[in-house]
């Protein structure tokens, strides 16, 4: 079995980044997340009510029109990028304007989407793939790291490893495909697993099984986005994003059922949370 080292709060406390006294927005970067669908603008919702709160400068969504009123009313901060999967085929799409990229959240997996994703690969920015936009396919083209965060069936979907099997070595499995694939894997559940494409592995310590509900998968994607924005090195920000979720989730049943926790309402714990590991 697998030794997996422990990504600790000292560890937290060493790498997270300071604000500077003297920076503005365009110090942490404006983030780009392609999330939401008529039937699930929830998902946009979360992600970017999560990526606000993670220290980047600007969020711009890439969602239906439909989805445009609810992001509005929990994160009236965001901008939109409307007919986002038309405008990637075009040679003048505004990648220099993004620092990471984030894309699946209430998304369909679906050709339309599989062809964005290829599109993303190619422009050189951090990306974080979730939910509709994992699928089986190879990252060598990209030239930036790209950060997949499947729970066990998805990890399964993607590399044809069974469930029963992943579970029983989990960490074996996690850095295996990492290396196979190119790409970063946080793989969800108890104790997340992160592993790099170069071999290293960690364990993340917090969370609990309030985090067993939909929603809070959408919720870790969109600080994952954030982190990238402020943080130097993607492996600290994406580090810090699992600890610091399931650092919430811990803070949650201090007082709380596990049973009744709302993906949303991590979100309004990470200001206190965060502020507690910096230094």
């Amino acid at each position: 079995m697998l030794e997996i080292p422990v990504w600790s709060g000292q560890d937290v406390r060493n790498t997270l980044p300071p604000r500077s006294s003297n920076s503005h927005k365009g110090s942490y970067g404006t983030a780009l997340l392609a999330a939401g669908s008529p039937g699930m603008p929830g998902a946009a919702v979360l992600a970017a009510l999560a990526a606000m709160r993670s220290g980047l400068g600007k969020l711009t969504v890439a969602t239906s029109k439909e989805s445009m009123v609810p992001i509005t009313t929990f994160v009236p901060e965001a901008t939109f990028e409307f007919g986002f999967f038309e405008r990637l085929d075009e040679s003048g799409f505004p990648f220099v304007d993004y620092r990471a990229i984030a894309m699946g959240p209430g998304l369909l997996p679906d050709e339309l989407t599989e062809r964005a994703v290829e599109r993303l690969l190619e422009n050189g920015k951090p990306l974080v793939l979730d939910a509709g936009a994992l699928s089986a396919r190879s990252y060598q083209v990209a030239d930036a790291p790209v950060i997949l965060t499947p729970h066990p069936a998805e990890f399964s979907r993607i590399t044809g490893v069974p469930v029963e099997e992943l579970q029983k070595n989990r960490g074996f499995h996690a850095v295996e495909w990492s290396r196979k694939l190119q790409a970063v894997i946080v793989l969800k559940g108890e104790n997340t697993i992160t592993a790099f494409p170069d071999g290293q592995i960690y364990r993340n310590p917090t969370g609990n099984a309030s985090l067993a509900k939909g929603g809070t998968g959408d919720t870790l994607t969109g600080m994952i986005l954030g982190f990238l924005c402020c943080h130097d090195d993607h492996r600290h920000a994406v580090l810090n994003a699992v600890f610091l979720h399931g650092a919430c989730a811990d803070e949650w049943v201090k007082s709380r059922s596990p049973h009744t926790l709302l993906a949303h309402e991590l979100t309004d714990f990470l200001p206190a949370v965060m502020k507690s590991y910096e230094q």
